[in-house]
């Protein structure tokens, strides 16, 4: 639940992914979760920023995804992307790279965190 001073966000990109889970139940389930939160609008500009991201060697050609999702999170200037991906985003030997080429196209870098460090940061707020 988000606190009082937070809006959570999402991109079609994310429903598109969610869309490609091979179980039914599991692919509604994940899509209700998202469906009420506002939808970031993926623009041309967020394209050729996620391209830039590819030239860059940020994600590799055929995580282009990984590159859509950070995209928009940094365009619109949000604070925190949240990703279970410790590939190519929540990875901190990738961030020093990101912040550079976000610097670059005079982006904001999000914090890049996981579901578990944000359960974590709760658990210690209730401490």
């Amino acid at each position: 639940m988000p606190k009082p001073d937070q809006r959570l966000v999402t991109s079609i990109v994310v429903f598109e992914e969610l869309g490609r889970i091979p179980d039914a139940v599991r692919r509604e389930k994940s899509i209700a979760l998202v469906r009420p939160l506002d939808q970031l609008n993926y623009t041309v500009e967020i394209a050729e920023i996620a391209e830039v991201y590819v030239r860059y060697k940020l994600m590799p050609a055929e995580a282009i995804g990984d590159a859509d999702h950070l995209a928009p999170a940094s365009f619109y200037n949000c604070d925190m992307l949240v990703t279970w991906n410790c590939r190519h985003l929540a990875n901190a030997n990738k961030a020093g790279h990101i912040r550079r080429v976000n610097a670059l196209l005079g982006l904001r870098t999000p914090m890049l965190v996981t579901p578990l460090e944000l359960l974590e940061k709760d658990y210690e707020d209730k401490s």
